[in-house]
């Protein structure tokens, strides 16, 4: 397959520099490319989609008129990642995770970063993620942040910027595994001549971090899902099938004496830990929201006893607020007396003055988001939004100044895709996940997201973005 063509444009190209030289760590990847044909890479990228829908790797768009379930586009060509640049993104992300730890645990008991005005109170106090009754409470072991999903982007020069946090129910991991049990027969040899490192053994991982919220020997496991209509279901039931534990919905769940019981063929079962994949506000009706039917009735009075522990820790929604974002930097420099690794991507608030007023006057070169949004949904595009979108915008915000941000519109690096047309460069993100157990882990992989059409930002799956295997290399 001729790569001659390929156009990086002004964007940073993870494979190719702007004078069109391959990057080292790519070189024996574009050496298959080559004596690949262009009907064999269609073929092989046939097969992955073949492959995808056999495994069910579906998710379902909510307001999507066109059907519920879709695959989320697998393409054959991976993002390469070299041992040294991922050992940065690795401390970066640890340091992260360690400094919101010590914020979520802080603004819920002495509020210390509140009191010494680091971070405003008002922001945090009067945020609709601020849980009350999660006030005074220690999780197991004191940890709130069991999982997290850390979206990456990189711009023009190459240098990595946090994009966004993502500690409640962070999604996608189930498609980073399975993506990558696909590309193994696309580039069976390849992948062990380059030396990719591994990630197959993330169940394990994750099992063995949700055993240790638990001082019981055996404890009993249960993922929590709101049920088969909920986007993520697939990975909700991947992920309970590849560690061995009950994939449990509310109904099956029970409250008595302040415990956590699991109806069963053979009686109530006793769960110890439950790895949630609802919202906070939907886990308990008799304490959050008293319309859901999703959570369970005094599962919140049993996690406060002791008797069950739950990740995310309730409550951890505050710390991913995209104005609490704005602040991280100061938070890490607050808690671990120490620089970010990782810079934030340069970020306006609109609820200060001095910044509403900038964005107003330069709405059309920024990216507009709403706080509390996600999923692409509740945000703008500047540059490719049009005027009537721009004055929606401005009202918005003039109407409600503390739900919105604004940030520069980052050129987003590029990945050759496979497009009718050939290879061609498409944007990237990059969504590592975190483990918090007797230590912090960052999975040597990750969900890279891909933005399908052609000059596209927007990487979402709900919003027609695909992904691509990452590979992570020893060296």
């Amino acid at each position: 397959m001729n790569t001659e063509n390929y156009q990086s444009g002004e964007n940073f190209d993870e494979m190719f520099t702007e004078e069109g030289q391959c990057r080292p760590h790519y070189s024996e990847f574009l050496d298959q490319v080559k004596k690949t044909s262009p009907k064999k890479m269609s073929q092989l990228q046939f097969s992955a989609n073949k492959t995808q829908v056999a495994m069910g790797m579906t998710f379902n768009v909510y307001h999507d008129n066109q059907g519920t379930e879709k695959i989320l586009h697998l393409d054959i060509v991976p993002r390469i990642i070299p041992r040294k640049e991922w050992e940065h993104l690795e401390a970066g992300l640890k340091q992260r995770i360690k400094a919101l730890n010590l914020f979520l645990d802080d603004i819920y008991n002495e509020r210390k970063i509140l009191k010494d005005k680091v971070v405003p109170e008002d922001l945090i106090l009067k945020s609709q993620d601020y849980l009350e009754p999660c006030i005074g409470l220690k999780p197991p072991k004191g940890i709130w942040c069991h999982i997290t999903g850390t979206d990456l982007v990189r711009d023009k020069s190459g240098e990595y910027y946090i994009l966004e946090d993502n500690l409640r129910c962070p999604s996608g991991v189930s498609y980073m595994l399975e993506s990558r049990e696909i590309i193994k027969r696309a580039y069976p040899d390849l992948i062990n001549q380059l030396g990719v490192m591994p990630v197959s053994d993330y169940p394990v991982k994750l099992l063995k971090m949700l055993q240790f919220l638990s001082d019981k020997e055996n404890p009993v496991i249960g993922v929590l899902t709101p049920g088969i209509y909920n986007s993520a279901y697939f990975e909700h039931s991947y992920l309970a099938l590849q560690m061995g534990v009950e994939l449990v919905s509310g109904v099956d769940l029970i409250v008595k004496d302040k415990k956590v019981y699991m109806q069963t063929t053979k009686g109530l079962e006793q769960i110890d830990v439950l790895y949630r994949r609802i919202d906070d506000t939907f886990m308990d009706p008799e304490v959050f929201n008293p319309e859901s039917m999703l959570g369970v009735p005094g599962l919140f009075e049993a996690y406060k006893a002791g008797n069950i522990a739950i990740a995310n820790a309730p409550g951890t929604g505050v710390a991913d607020d995209k104005a609490v974002y704005a602040y991280v930097p100061r938070i890490i420099e607050y808690y671990l007396n120490e620089k970010p690794i990782l810079n934030n991507v340069p970020t306006y608030l609109c609820r200060e003055e001095k910044d509403r007023n900038y964005v107003l006057e330069n709405i059309e070169e920024l990216v507009i988001k709403e706080t509390n949004a996600a999923g692409g949904y509740g945000m703008m595009i500047g540059p490719k939004a049009t005027v009537e979108e721009h004055a929606k915008f401005r009202n918005l915000i003039k109407n409600n100044p503390n739900n919105y941000i604004a940030q520069p519109t980052l050129s987003l690096s590029t990945v050759p895709t496979l497009t009718d047309e050939g290879l061609a460069g498409r944007h990237v993100d990059l969504r590592p996940y975190i483990l918090y157990g007797e230590e912090i882990e960052v999975i040597p992989g990750a969900l890279t997201r891909v933005a399908l059409k052609k000059g596209s930002l927007v990487v979402n799956s709900s919003q027609g973005g695909g992904s691509k295997d990452t590979w992570v290399l020893y060296k």
